[in-house]
This record gives C-alpha cells, sequence and structure tokens, in this order.
C-alpha cells in the first residue's frame, strides 16, 4: 500500500498508529497492495474552507473524503485493481473535541474516523437506515480487529 500521510494540523498525531490502521483497514476489505492513498490531518480553519467549498456547509467538519479512481472493495478470491483510492482530510481539533464528548481518547477518534473516510472511498455512504446500518457495522469491525491485531504485537 502506498499511504502518504501529512500533518499540516499543528497538533500531534500518532501517524505510525493511523498509518498501520490504514493498511489493515485495506486488506480486510481487500484492496490491492498497489492502490494508494492519500491522509492529511489540518487544522480548523483549513477544514472549514474545504466543508463549505465541497458540502456548501459551514464551520470546520472531522473528516472528508476525496475519491479518485472510485474503487470498490474486493474479496478473497478477487482484489480492487490498482489505483488511486482517494484523499481524507482530518481535522484534530474536531476529533479531540468529538473524543472527550464520546468518553473516549483522540487517538482511537482519530482511527474511527480514519477508518470512516477509507469506507467513503470505496463507495460506502449512511444517508439511508441500512446503508448507516452496514457501513457501520464494517467500521467496528475494522476498528475491532485492528484492536485486537494490536494487542497481539
Amino acid at each position: 500500500m502506498s499511504i502518504e500521510i501529512n500533518n499540516e494540523s499543528g497538533v500531534a498525531v500518532d501517524e505510525q498508529a493511523i498509518q498501520r490502521l490504514s493498511v489493515f483497514a485495506l486488506d480486510q476489505m481487500h484492496v490491492h497492495p498497489d492502490a494508494e492513498l492519500a491522509i492529511v490531518f489540518v487544522d480548523e480553519a483549513a477544514m472549514e474552507q474545504l466543508h463549505v467549498q465541497w458540502m456548501d456547509e459551514p464551520g470546520p467538519t472531522d473528516v472528508l473524503s476525496f475519491p479518485m479512481d472510485e474503487l470498490r472493495p474486493g474479496s478473497e478470491d478477487a482484489l480492487t485493481p490498482a489505483g488511486l483510492l482517494g484523499d481524507i482530510v482530518v481535522c484534530p481539533q474536531v476529533a479531540i473535541e468529538q473524543a472527550e464528548t464520546a468518553g473516549h481518547s483522540p487517538i482511537e477518534e482519530m482511527l474511527l474516523l480514519t477508518t470512516h473516510g477509507i469506507l467513503h472511498l470505496l463507495g460506502f455512504d449512511h444517508a439511508e437506515p441500512d446503508e448507516e446500518k452496514e457501513m457501520f457495522g464494517l467500521q467496528r469491525d475494522i476498528l475491532v480487529g485492528f484492536a485486537l491485531a494490536e494487542q497481539r504485537k
């Protein structure tokens, strides 16, 4: 996997954990090992600008996904083709606030948001109840699987 992580937020982020999670999630979704993913951490002002520009909504948000080659999940028998998965933009400041509200650590929230962003890049959505159930179920399974894999290290 080619996973590029840039932290432009001014907030310390455990980039190695984000990298490990991304590889784990893409493996779980049977994405080709030559697929490319970019993850950028930005501050609230930059995220607000992107949120207004692309979603026409005010204020910063937690995560935005920008798919490129519209890759879809593969299977054990057939990986996705190699290609550009796309970009995920995360705002650590918003993630920190959400982590406090949810009662978990900021890195757990950033791992959740990264997983959420990856699933969006793979075509998942949560606009309809059945879509939400599927996407959030996959998100939970990936995060639990990753946590277990990390414990075994």
